[in-house]
């Protein structure tokens, strides 16, 4: 066979290894999680992140760079988007050296164990008690000049979290415009986005605009309008509220000739109780607002002005937070109680495969098991049963061959023996038969012949095993990582 030019041969392999970056770098959009800790009585740092594990939460934000959270969330893969609270703007903007020590100190010891992908500069300033809206920009700079030392700015985007109060007008979508008293720090703010690439960061709540106005209807804030929505200048059709509030924020950045700054949802949600007057805020409608936006985000089907694009969203919150003033509301918005029971069913995969029972707590089984889902890929379950087996501490001998659980010889059965054995021994709740949603619930004996399923009655001794859930990667990704050798080979194959 004839020989290719080497460098012909190399240009290939250097094609093939752009292709496979270009698909592990294009994720798609994605769902993280706020974790505010305004409440009393929460779990403690490390029990969050074995909760955030195990229901397969990859991103997460906080209000601030507490050291026991950054600790808590080393090596766990999750992606961290931390905060500069308003309080600290006036020192930050005022002292390069006051923000060197801030790095120094809080960051750079726990980084990269601790994955910080974020840092928001000031939270919804404009909406402050307090005038520190001409601190924003100073302390991003500030931010940004120490992340530069530490060689650390390309790795770690700085922005600011606005709410939608930044917009003197939010309706059509295509008249978005920005407050014009606040283009004294908008405007240099927007020119530093730009300029480093970072996303304008935006909180939007359909649920206030569905509270405040008798003119939004409740399906077409939840999501699940059958009408729709036009917009008169550009003719675009919204099915939903919160597409309508991110392209206000697009036509917003557009109007003043920025067009290559993204836009990121960084708290969005719906309350699960509230007020008699609040009569929208049900865990029902809490449920179904979620839902609805994981599958939305999932499904990268972007917005009416931006088809396509990727648009990342926070929901809020991880924990109901009871220290929190305000109407009754204000305290209803998590997912979880500080239990770490769940406060309705949510589907935090978009796939439709987790069974969250409502307020199910530490107790025993009650004549119930934990089985794979039938629904998750394989690659999903073979992550899950070799972190149950491995870190998770469960005896996975009777799945080995010759032994009374290996067959059926399938990555179903198999994952189901070993789930189930996990779920058992920590406790029987929904948590610990999450697996980062490829484990489901059920009332019948998954048991047969001689395979004998663990009921709480019967346990060994019960495992001392930190809870987590194994880290998933896109199917992108793995489809990709999957036939890059074979593509490579091939190519040696047809031009040695």
């Amino acid at each position: 066979m004839a020989r290719i030019p080497g460098f012909v041969f190399a240009v290939l392999l250097l094609l093939l290894l752009i292709l496979f970056s270009f698909a592990v770098l294009c994720r798609g959009s994605t769902i993280g999680v706020c974790y505010g800790r305004n409440a009393d009585d929460l779990p403690t740092p490390d029990k969050v992140a074995q909760l955030v594990q195990l229901h397969n939460i990859k991103y997460l934000r906080i209000y601030d760079s507490n050291i026991q959270v950054l600790k808590a969330f080393a090596n766990t893969g999750v992606e961290l988007m931390i905060g500069v609270p308003n309080s600290d703007l006036l020192p930050f903007s005022q002292f390069q050296s006051n923000v060197d020590t801030w790095l120094k100190n809080s960051i750079l010891p726990y980084y990269p164990a601790t994955k910080i992908t974020y840092i928001t500069v000031g939270a919804e300033v404009t909406e402050s008690s307090t005038n520190v809206s001409s601190l924003v920009v100073p302390a991003m700079y500030n931010v940004l000049a120490a992340l530069r030392k530490a060689g650390l700015h390309r790795k770690i985007k700085v922005s600011s979290t606005h709410s939608l109060g930044v917009l003197s007008r939010s309706f059509p979508p295509s008249a978005g415009a920005f407050n014009s008293s606040h283009a004294f720090f908008l405007k240099p703010m927007l020119d530093f986005l730009a300029e480093n690439r970072s996303p304008f960061m935006v909180n939007t709540y359909p649920y206030y605009a569905y509270r405040d106005s008798p003119n939004v209807s409740l399906d077409y804030a939840l999501f699940e309008s059958s009408s729709e929505v036009i917009d008169p200048n550009t003719g675009l059709i919204y099915t939903n509220m919160l597409d309508a509030q991110v392209d206000a924020i697009y036509f917003s950045l557009m109007a003043l000739n920025f067009r290559t700054i993204k836009v990121m949802v960084t708290e969005t949600g719906w309350p699960s109780k509230g007020s008699a007057k609040e009569t929208a805020a049900t865990p029902d409608n809490a449920q179904k607002y979620n839902n609805n936006l994981i599958r939305h985000v999932i499904n990268n089907t972007g917005t009416p002005a931006k088809p396509g694009e990727e648009v990342d969203i926070y929901i809020f919150s991880l924990f109901n937070e009871n220290r929190k003033p305000g109407l009754e509301s204000e305290r209803n918005w998590g997912l979880f109680y500080p239990d770490q029971t769940s406060v309705y069913s949510l589907d935090l995969t978009g796939r439709g495969a987790v069974d969250m029972t409502t307020h199910a707590n530490i107790t025993s089984s009650n004549g119930t098991w934990c089985i794979a889902s039938s629904t998750a890929s394989e690659l999903d379950l073979q992550s899950a049963l070799d972190w149950a087996c491995g870190p998770g501490n469960v005896d996975c001998s009777a799945i080995q061959p010759s032994q009374p659980c290996y067959q059926p010889d399938t990555l179903l059965s198999h994952a189901s023996y070993a789930f189930n054995n996990y779920y058992q021994q920590n406790g029987a709740t929904d948590v610990a038969c999450s697996f980062g949603g490829t484990g489901v619930k059920t009332n019948k004996n998954p048991g047969y012949d001689t395979c004998v399923y663990m009921t709480s009655g019967n346990t060994s001794a019960a495992s001392n095993a930190t809870v987590a859930s194994p880290s998933t990667s896109s199917s992108v990704g793995h489809r990709i990582s999957a036939w890059l050798p074979g593509c490579v080979l091939m190519i040696i194959l047809l031009f040695r």
